[in-house]
């Protein structure tokens, strides 16, 4: 994934968050679930799902899991119990449990489409496109005039239509999907590059993800289509691996770099499904594609002035095009400090860590033993930049 000039694949990962089109829906029933009547009496799974929803509010998901299963045992009738501990299951990953809780709120109350639009995205990011379908079909039912909804099942409705002529390839912890006879090389190749991917980077994290991935093989024209990614994009992982095949067949190096790029996501996302920063994302699926960095050390030399690492938390898509490669050189270079450094496994400690919630810059300094400030400082210097 180098976004340097004269490397043809920029990679780019979605995360698997809740989306924007459900965030105004949780947000208001987060602030009814909050506020309590005064004048009323509030009974005991009341008020542990008010306590529950104030605990998402204030991030703390484990605890906001745990009172909405106790609240749940004091009110299994109430839908927006089941859509609380869906939501708290969602944040930590737990994306079969989240399902579960889901199809209970939306059993109990089908005009609940905050719960219907959770579930149809949790079941769309683990490749269940027809249940994603059918939910959020369900969800326009109760919301006719909603915009966002009929334009998200419509893109749903149209991957669906061109995945149904799409032939596969399987391996041990892989499915590629694929058009036809004519990419069936490009899909044992892509096999291939992934298991030793798999391997490769999982030993070096030690932790390989759950379950098989589905990859998409696309043409440029699809992968735009159906991914509705930047023009710097050349690869996804939205819970599926997307690539788009750009003759690939005649750069195989490129294929398996972006390859191990989107799977380094991936196991990235199994570890810690919350709270990594997209530097450190992107900065270890960059590393361990196994390429050369000089491309990022020349970005960051001749760059007038860095882009501050926390500005790069949240995402490269609020940056102008122009600095994206930057962004992506910087991530590289900032991981490969952390791992010289340290090593490699204090990184993934550093995952396992963040996905039990915990604060990142606490989190930083006892893995590596300097405040994260700190580290960003040295960081700039290391790279020609002056620290006021």
């Amino acid at each position: 994934m180098s976004a340097c000039k004269g490397v043809n694949y920029t990679t780019m990962r979605i995360e698997a968050r809740v989306p924007p089109i459900v965030a105004t829906g949780f947000v208001l029933l987060c602030v009814i679930a909050g506020a309590a009547d005064p004048g009323r009496a509030e009974s005991s799974g009341a008020a542990l799902g008010r306590q529950g929803w104030e605990a998402i509010r204030a991030g703390q998901i484990t605890e906001a899991s745990r009172l909405f299963h106790d609240a749940i045992a004091e009110n299994a009738h109430d839908a927006t119990l089941f859509l609380g501990a869906g939501l708290a299951a969602h944040l930590q990953g737990q994306e079969m449990e989240a399902r579960t809780a889901l199809q209970e709120a939306v059993r109990l109350n089908p005009k609940l489409t905050a719960a219907s639009l959770l579930l149809g995205d949790i079941s769309y990011r683990q490749g269940d496109l027809e249940t994603a379908v059918r939910t959020y079909e369900a969800a326009l039912e109760v919301e006719p005039n909603n915009t966002q909804i009929r334009g998200r099942l419509e893109g749903w409705r149209k991957e669906a239509a061109l995945h149904s002529r799409f032939q596969q390839s399987l391996s041990p912890h892989f499915t590629v999907l694929f058009e036809g006879p004519a990419e069936q090389r490009l899909a044992s190749a892509a096999l291939d590059a992934l298991e030793a991917a798999y391997w490769r980077i999982g030993t070096t994290l030690l932790a390989y993800p759950s379950g098989i991935l589905t990859v998409v093989l696309y043409t440029d024209e699809q992968f735009r289509d159906i991914t509705r990614s930047p023009t710097w994009a050349g690869g996804v992982f939205d819970g599926k691996i997307r690539v788009p095949m750009r003759g690939a067949l005649n750069d195989p190096r490129q294929l398996e770099k972006v390859l191990a790029h989107e799977f380094t996501h991936a196991l990235v996302k199994s570890m810690a499904p919350r709270g990594v920063p997209t530097w450190v994302d992107e900065g270890l699926a960059v590393v361990l594609e196994t390429g050369d960095l000089k491309w990022a050390e020349r970005l960051a030399r001749q760059a007038p002035s860095l882009i501050p690492l926390p500005r790069l938390h949240d995402g490269f898509l609020s940056l102008p095009a122009d600095q994206v490669p930057l962004a992506y050189a910087e991530s590289a270079l900032a991981v490969r400090m952390l791992i010289e450094r340290g090593e490699a496994l204090s990184l993934a400690s550093l995952l396992q860590d963040l996905a039990q919630g915990q604060d990142f810059a606490a989190t930083f300094e006892r893995h590596f033993y300097l405040s994260y400030s700190d580290f960003h400082s040295d960081f700039q210097v290391a790279w020609g930049q002056r620290v006021r």
